[in-house]
C-alpha cells in the first residue's frame, strides 16, 4: 500500500457539501448501537464494532472485534453476510476504521465486495499516522463522520490504544499544555463564572457558552456574550501571541510557496497591487511572511497582542480589534482579497456568520483564501502527523482537518461564493472561491 507522504496542490479539488445533512437521530442510534457492540469485545484487545442497516433502518447484521476466536470484525461480518446471502446495505456504521495486519483497511475490503450507499465512521485506526491511498475516509464521497460526543466516547473504550499512539499530542509540548477551553474556562471563572472545561467543550460556539452562562446565572444575554469574547480574546492572546514558531509543523515545509501557488490559481494580480484583508493574525509569523510588501493590507484579530506585533513589523498597516464573525467596523465591498489562515478551524468559531462577513466586506469579484490547520510537528521524531485535536481529548484525528474543509466549503457556498476549490498540503488544507 502507497503511502501519501505529502498531499500536493495538484490535487485540486471541489468541496464535498452537505456531510452533516445526513446525521438524524436514526444514524445517531445505530452509532451508539455500534458502540454498545464494540463494549462486548475483550479489555485487552481493540473494541471496534459495526454494524449494517437497510434503507427500512433495519439491523442486517452486525460484529464486533474477537466475537469469533482470532477472527477480526471484517472477517467475522463476511462469514454472516454470507449466510444470509447479502450483498448489499444501505448504510454501515464502524467505530474505528481499522488497519489488517498487512496495513490494508478492513473496511476498503468489505467495500469491494459489497454496495454501501452510506458509511459512518468514528475514529481513525490508533496505528495510522499518514494518509494511505486505500482509505475509504479520504477516498470516498460516501464517508461520514460520528459526532465528537460518540467520538470521544469510542476514545474512552480504546484509551491505552490511543495513549500508546502518536495521535497522542504529548509528542507536542506546545499543544498538550496550552488549551483553549481551559484558557476560557480560567479567564470566565476569573469573571465570576464557575464554568468547568466539560462544560466549555460542550458549549464551544461562542453563542452556546454565552446563552449557557445566561441559564446558570440569569444574567442579560449582552453581559454574558462580553464576558465569552473578553475570555476568548485573553485565550487567543495567551496562546497565539507568544506562539513559538519552532513548535509548528509548517515549520517543516514551504507553506509560503504553497499559499502563493493558491493564490496564483485564484487571481492574475500581484499581492502588492491588491487591498488585501488579513483575519485572524495569531502572533503575526505567517502575515509578515506574506504581506510585507503589501501597501494596501488591514490586519484584523480579536486579541491585541498579535496585532500589535504585525503593527510593528509593517508600520503602514491598518489593525482592527474585532473578530471574523462581525467586521462591521469595515465597509461592505471594500476589498479585493480576503486571507484568514488556520482561523476557521479555531475553537468557539461561528464559520457561517464569518463567512458571510467575508463575502460582505469583498468587492465583486474578490478572492477569499482561508486554510484548515492539517499537522501537529512530532517534536521527538521532527515529522509531521496530520489531522487536528479532537476537542475535550488529547488526540489527534487525522481526518478532521478534510471533515473541517468540507464544511467551511459548504458555508462558502451558503454565503454566496462561487468557483470552491480545496487545495491540500502535507501540513494545510486551502480553500479558495470568488464572490460574485
Amino acid at each position: 500500500m502507497k503511502v501519501i507522504t505529502r498531499l500536493v496542490l495538484q490535487t485540486d479539488r471541489r468541496v464535498r457539501r452537505g456531510t452533516e445533512a445526513h446525521m438524524s437521530p436514526n444514524s445517531t442510534y445505530w452509532m451508539n448501537y455500534a458502540i454498545r457492540i464494540a463494549q462486548r469485545a475483550s479489555q485487552s484487545g481493540r473494541r471496534v464494532g459495526v454494524a449494517l442497516v437497510s434503507e427500512h433502518n433495519e439491523l442486517i447484521c452486525s460484529a464486533f472485534e474477537g466475537e469469533v476466536r482470532g477472527a477480526s470484525w471484517y472477517h467475522t461480518l463476511r462469514s454472516r453476510m454470507q449466510e444470509l446471502g447479502i450483498s448489499s446495505a444501505h448504510d454501515a456504521y464502524l467505530t474505528i476504521n481499522t488497519l489488517s495486519v498487512n496495513q490494508s483497511f478492513e473496511l476498503s475490503e468489505l467495500l469491494k465486495e459489497m454496495r454501501i450507499d452510506r458509511v459512518y465512521i468514528g475514529l481513525p485506526d490508533p496505528a495510522l499516522t499518514s494518509y494511505l491511498d486505500d482509505d475509504p475516509a479520504t477516498e470516498r464521497g460516501l464517508v461520514h463522520r460520528f459526532p465528537d460526543d460518540l467520538q470521544r466516547e469510542i476514545l474512552k473504550q480504546n484509551q491505552d490504544f490511543y495513549a500508546a499512539s502518536e495521535q497522542n499530542i504529548e509528542c507536542n509540548p506546545h499543544y498538550s499544555t496550552h488549551r483553549i477551553s481551559e484558557a476560557v474556562s480560567t479567564g470566565l471563572k476569573s469573571r465570576g463564572f464557575a464554568l468547568s472545561r466539560s462544560d466549555v467543550n460542550a458549549n464551544r460556539g461562542r453563542s452556546a457558552l454565552a446563552s449557557l452562562i445566561c441559564q446558570r446565572y440569569g444574567i442579560e444575554y449582552e453581559e454574558a456574550d462580553r464576558a465569552v469574547n473578553d475570555a476568548l480574546s485573553e485565550a487567543f492572546d495567551v496562546k497565539y501571541g507568544t506562539y513559538d514558531y519552532a513548535y509548528d509543523a509548517r515549520a517543516a515545509n514551504a507553506w509560503t510557496d504553497d499559499f502563493m501557488s493558491v493564490y496564483r490559481r485564484s487571481s492574475t494580480r500581484s499581492l502588492s497591487a491588491v487591498n488585501i484583508i488579513n483575519v485572524g493574525v495569531g502572533a503575526g509569523h505567517e502575515a509578515a511572511a506574506l504581506f510585507a510588501d503589501c501597501p494596501q493590507i488591514t490586519f484584523v484579530d480579536i486579541a491585541e497582542r498579535g496585532l500589535a506585533n504585525i503593527s510593528g513589523r509593517i508600520p503602514s498597516s491598518r489593525t482592527v480589534v474585532s473578530s471574523a464573525e462581525d467586521l462591521s467596523a469595515l465597509p461592505a465591498n471594500s476589498f479585493d482579497m480576503y486571507v484568514s489562515l488556520r482561523t476557521y478551524n479555531s475553537s468557539f468559531f461561528d464559520t457561517s456568520a464569518a463567512t458571510s462577513e467575508a463575502h460582505r466586506v469583498l468587492k465583486p469579484g474578490g478572492v477569499i483564501i482561508v486554510s484548515v490547520a492539517n499537522g501537529f510537528l512530532y517534536t521527538q521524531r521532527g515529522c509531521v502527523l496530520p489531522g487536528l485535536i479532537l476537542p475535550g481529548t488529547d488526540f489527534v484525528d487525522i481526518y478532521r482537518g478534510m471533515d473541517t474543509a468540507n464544511l467551511i466549503g459548504a458555508e462558502l457556498d451558503c454565503a454566496g461564493f462561487k468557483d470552491i476549490r480545496m487545495f491540500p498540503t502535507s501540513t494545510e488544507i486551502y480553500l479558495s472561491a470568488v464572490t460574485a
